[in-house]
């Protein structure tokens, strides 16, 4: 049931009946109300479209919850998006799943829906099912929240590493690491001013201003960041990949707070920023179509495939030097999305 302790109200486990019903109609069909989702059907009924489906799904368990830039509700529709939006496809639909504990605060879970309803209208997306289960209290710190993604994809669109090939080059979107150091500085309280914030934002329009040009493949640089995403494209494609140093979009702020916490801003998570792997030909047309959009300003060329060095990356430092971006064997900020 729903009860009030100390003036907040708070999710009791074991919710059901009257209690679940008012919770669905009262909060979440409040929020996420839309021609389908309102039937409340066992199965969304949605319209199909002639050519191919993009499907993804992720669970998200940041911690924090909240945090400069986003909470874990914008961060589950932006990261469920963006999956869809480097394949190629147009985002239409979502599900979203909650799992929330026991003595949780709707108050806090509603701040959390009201951000995933703004974030799938300004992308113009529809969640079209969901479920909700309250657990006992100490099973999920809070809140976790599991989302699926449906898109349209074009047939003749097929953004995947097979097309790579040498002499391609290596587009970033933005400043690598800026997510996964907002995180770390929001989760241990670290006095960063201006406050760290995350590049957590939807990538679909953007990355729908490049359909007319030769692009080969397309990434999202989440967990791992951008040096175990490109480890898995060199892998996959069995080409080399090399990375200048100088080249890459920075922020002084976030080499300056990495390199005082002893960590690299190319292994922390994004979730606001692109790998794009595009013909050389179409590259220069590429950076002056994405700086003309505002998640694309600090656009670059950052690099170029090769045959040499098949499956590694290299990066070729302001000094001079070369040097393997390696494969890490587990992630260097857990909890990031």
């Amino acid at each position: 049931m729903i009860k009030m302790i100390t003036n907040k109200i708070r999710l009791a486990q074991g919710a059901g009946g009257l209690h679940t019903y008012k919770l669905i109609n009262e909060l979440f069909l409040k929020y996420f109300t839309n021609s389908i989702l309102d039937q409340q059907l066992d199965a969304a009924i949605i319209p199909g479209f002639p050519g191919k489906w993009a499907f993804t799904t992720d669970s998200f368990v940041v911690q924090p919850l909240f945090f400069p830039g986003g909470n874990i509700g914008k961060l589950s529709v932006c990261g469920t998006i963006n999956d869809l939006a480097v394949s190629g496809a147009k985002p239409l639909y979502l599900s979203c799943s909650f799992i929330i504990e026991e003595g949780f605060v709707v108050e806090n879970l509603e701040i959390i829906v009201a951000s995933m309803a703004e974030t799938t209208k300004n992308a113009g997306v529809l969640i079209a099912t969901g479920d909700t289960k309250v657990v006992e209290k100490g099973s999920c710190d809070g809140i976790f929240i599991n989302t699926t993604g449906l898109g349209f994809l074009p047939a003749e669109k097929d953004y995947t590493p097979k097309h790579i090939t040498s002499g391609d080059k290596i587009i970033l979107t933005g400043i690598p690491g800026r997510h996964g150091l907002a995180i770390l500085a929001a989760r241990n309280k670290l006095e960063v001013s201006p406050p760290l914030v995350s590049d957590c934002a939807c990538l679909h329009e953007l990355l729908a201003s490049l359909n007319h040009l030769d692009i080969h493949c397309m990434r999202d640089p989440t967990r791992g960041g951008l040096a175990i995403t490109l480890n898995e494209l060199a892998l996959q494609s069995n080409l080399g990949f090399l990375i200048e140093e100088t080249a890459l979009p920075k922020d002084v702020r976030i080499n300056s707070l990495a390199e005082l916490l002893g960590l690299d801003p190319l292994y922390l998570a994004n979730e606001g920023i692109a790998i794009i792997i595009i013909s050389s030909q179409d590259a220069s047309s590429a950076i002056n179509v994405l700086q003309q959009h505002p998640l694309g300003q600090k656009a670059a060329i950052i690099g170029e495939i090769f045959e040499e060095n098949p499956g590694q990356v290299l990066l070729s430092t302001n000094l001079g030097t070369k040097r393997f971006l390696k494969m890490t064997a587990g992630n260097l900020l857990p909890r990031i999305c």
